[in-house]
């Protein structure tokens, strides 16, 4: 357009081409000085682009920057991009998983956690389900459950949690963790603990889906959905925050949980010394 521009519009078009990121923080008053026209001539140049008016312009001018370096720089994880530095990185990722820790505090009440401790204890058998890094989290809580004394596997392959459940009866526990809840595996062995009258804790992301609906006691995460660019980083982080919490729950309320989670690192311990 620049032929059918007047020497102060082209003096706004010069000005705003060679450093659109200043426009963000320019009233049409100070765009008018900077550029050496008048404040009336901003007004008409952006509504000969178009616009109904300066504050149009400047949003279409920051969105279009915005998209701009979002091409520019790919995105590797949340606001994380691939050119960032170290120290942006640890910063973004620290307070990704602050954020994602809070909300998960914030959906999960004591009275769930209670009720989810109870069945716990009283669980003859428990099953611990997942897949991908649900699978990890799903593990690591068998580990804590061991150490207390508690009768908990984890299971990945979903022919094996079907064999397990199929056998399970009411006296027994089936804590399915999944961050879509949709999960087909995960769905299928829920379904089949429902119908063989198990109890039943979902850990899932927040919201309604299948495996929650399924489940008599439902915890929940609440993590950003861009995460699973990079393995659900930030899904995992909340779902560690759940069992962590459970974990400590149940040993503040088994003394002979207690007893034996200091068993098990004294033989730990024991272990390492000889080692050395």
């Amino acid at each position: 357009m620049r032929d059918n521009l007047s020497t102060s519009e082209l003096a706004l078009a010069d000005y705003i081409l060679s450093q659109p990121e200043t426009i963000r923080d320019l009233s049409s008053q100070k765009l008018a000085q900077q550029a050496g026209v008048s404040q009336s001539s901003v007004v008409k140049f952006t509504q000969k682009l178009g616009y109904r008016g300066y504050p149009d312009f400047k949003f279409a001018i920051n969105d279009s920057l915005r998209t701009a370096q979002q091409q520019e720089k790919p995105r590797l994880h949340g606001q994380i991009s691939l050119d960032d530095s170290f120290v942006a990185v640890t910063e973004k990722l620290l307070s990704s998983k602050i954020a994602v820790l809070t909300n998960t505090k914030g959906v999960n009440e004591l009275p769930t956690y209670e009720q989810a401790e109870a069945m716990l204890q009283k669980a003859n058998r428990i099953l611990i389900c997942g897949v991908g890094g649900s699978a990890l989290v799903g593990r690591d809580f068998s580990f804590k459950l061991q150490k207390l004394g508690m009768s908990a596997m984890a299971e990945s392959d979903n022919h094996v949690q079907m064999a397990n459940v199929a056998n399970y009866t009411s006296k027994d526990l089936l804590f399915v963790i999944s961050e879509s809840g949709e999960t087909r595996e995960e769905v299928a062995v829920t379904e089949l603990a429902k119908t063989n009258g198990v109890m039943i804790i979902s850990l899932t992301g927040y919201g309604n889906n299948s495996i929650a609906k399924l489940a008599d006691v439902k915890l929940y995460t609440v993590s950003d959905e861009n995460s699973a660019r990079l393995s659900s980083i930030l899904a995992r982080t909340a779902q560690e925050f759940v069992i962590d919490t459970l974990f400590i729950l149940l040993t503040q309320a088994s003394s002979k949980g207690r007893k034996l989670l200091e068993a098990s690192n004294q033989a730990i311990r024991e272990f390492r010394s000889k080692s050395k």
